[in-house]
């Protein structure tokens, strides 16, 4: 009799283990945004590339964040942590800075480099 109750225990044991294994294991899975900190990807424009427009977008993605600026300036996300802002920047070199800061107040960044080429035509 003694060996049936032996093997139940070690059943229960391991039974015991494993659930608190998988309980652990989910969540560090679901905690790993939080133990990430923010996360945040610049789409357009692509570092390195030059423009003739007026008109810059510069857009990504951002997550876990609570805080998002570009160039210091307050930016705003969607629901999924898309951004897009639309900006003039001047001709030449330009560098922007995409901030973020998440609840915790860990930051992160990411820089975009590219020149708005200012072509004058010439006439005759």
């Amino acid at each position: 009799m003694s060996y049936g109750h032996s093997a139940r225990r070690t059943a229960t044991f391991i039974i015991i283990v494993c659930a608190i294994v998988v309980v652990l294991g989910y969540g560090l899975f679901e905690g790993r945004k939080l133990i990430e900190g923010p996360q945040i990807s610049i789409k357009t424009p692509s570092n390195g590339s030059a423009t003739s427009s007026n008109a810059v977008v510069i857009s990504g993605t951002a997550e876990n964040i609570s805080f998002l600026t570009i160039n210091d300036a307050p930016a705003y996300t969607d629901e999924s942590g898309h951004f897009s802002v639309i900006l003039s920047p001047p001709p030449g070199y330009n560098v922007f800075t995409v901030r973020g800061v998440d609840r915790f107040g860990r930051r992160s960044s990411k820089q975009v480099v590219f020149t708005v080429v200012n072509y004058c035509p010439i006439t005759s």
